[in-house]
């Protein structure tokens, strides 16, 4: 994109702006669809608008803004990576926007382009991509270290990205399995109680990740490669005693973990594998009395080589906005929470 007007100054307009307030044009090159950029009714334009403390006007293919120096020059970098984004071919949505503008204003050293831009994974016409900065960052430590930690809130997309990248490793030939596993927290482990063949006691603990897994291949392929063992979808208890060479191996829910399951877990890691490990801190469902090995495991690993803890938030959800604001209150809630209930210790 091209720039006019570079340093007008504007005294004058709908916003009551300061004396150091700008005017730039940005004109929109002609390969870059214009309802693309600025959304259907005008959405992202809109939503543009609300994050800047600028005005923007268009005409044809030229937009203009005016306000602060520093606001109208964050904007323009916006534009800039949004067009990026369209070239690619990737749909433009209001969520994008608020993403590019969100690690813009993060001022951090990643263009958005290139993280919003990252294919994973393609299947069906549908391409899994990182959303955020968090995201790229935790697929990235997947790519460099051997054994790599995500943890945090539902919907961050955790657990996802690890089986995205364990099918592109998989069909990369870079490992010959995948090893998906849950600990069975409600059925206490103890399957052999439960009624029914293999398949349908652990059924309920492993649903989602056959769902994501039927997200990522084609619906006929996934049997097969069960059967093959090819993949295997087992409860935690069944990893014990084994040693998993040249696999991709996720442990998902992993705060249900106690330090000892952790241990035996890690320690099953063979030549040539990866492990990922997923879990939320928050959500512990062990019984009372028993820690959760996530939450102790950093500890414990701390100053290892080839290990990566990855931190997602709340702003890395990637589900309905509304879920990312709900998982944000309870977040803050549960702070201050722990901080009364430090002062009523210390009273």
């Amino acid at each position: 994109m091209t720039e006019t007007s570079k340093a007008d100054t504007v005294g004058t307009g709908t916003r009551t702006g300061g004396p150091n307030e700008t005017q730039h044009t940005v004109v929109v090159p002609n390969s870059i669809n214009m309802v693309s950029l600025l959304g259907p009714g005008d959405d992202h334009l809109s939503t543009m608008e609300k994050a800047f403390d600028a005005d923007l006007h268009v005409r044809g293919n030229q937009i203009t803004l005016r306000g602060e120096p520093a606001e109208i020059a964050l904007a323009e970098r916006m534009l800039d990576e949004l067009g990026t984004i369209i070239r690619t071919g990737q749909g433009m949505t209001t969520e994008t926007v608020e993403r590019v503008i969100t690690m813009l204003r993060a001022e951090t050293t990643e263009r958005p382009a290139d993280v919003l831009s990252l294919n994973i994974l393609s299947n069906r016409g549908r391409t899994i991509r990182p959303k955020t900065l968090n995201q790229k960052r935790y697929v990235d430590a997947i790519d460099k270290h051997t054994i790599v930690f995500g943890i945090g809130p539902a919907g961050t997309g955790k657990t996802y990205l690890a089986m995205a990248k364990a099918v592109q490793a998989l069909q990369a030939k870079k490992v010959n399995r995948i090893i998906l596993t849950r600990p069975a927290v409600e059925a206490g482990e103890r399957l052999g109680f439960l009624p029914g063949t293999l398949s349908e006691k652990i059924d309920p603990y492993l649903r989602p990740l056959y769902d994501a897994l039927h997200d990522m291949l084609d619906p006929e392929t996934v049997p097969k490669l069960l059967a093959a063992g090819t993949i295997e979808v087992a409860p935690l208890a069944y990893m014990r005693g084994r040693s998993l060479n040249d696999a991709f191996i996720i442990l998902d829910e992993a705060q249900n973990t106690s330090p000892e399951q952790m241990k035996m877990f890690l320690t099953r890691l063979g030549f040539g594998s990866k492990i990922v490990v997923t879990g939320d801190v928050t959500q512990v469902d062990l019984p009372s009395g028993i820690k959760s090995g996530l939450r102790v495991v950093e500890e414990i690993l701390d100053g290892v080589e080839d290990l990566s803890f990855n931190r997602l938030t709340a702003h890395d959800v990637v589900r309905h906005r509304l879920v990312g604001k709900i998982v944000a209150a309870y977040e803050e809630f549960d702070a201050r929470s722990e901080a009364a209930t430090i002062a009523r210790e210390r009273r």
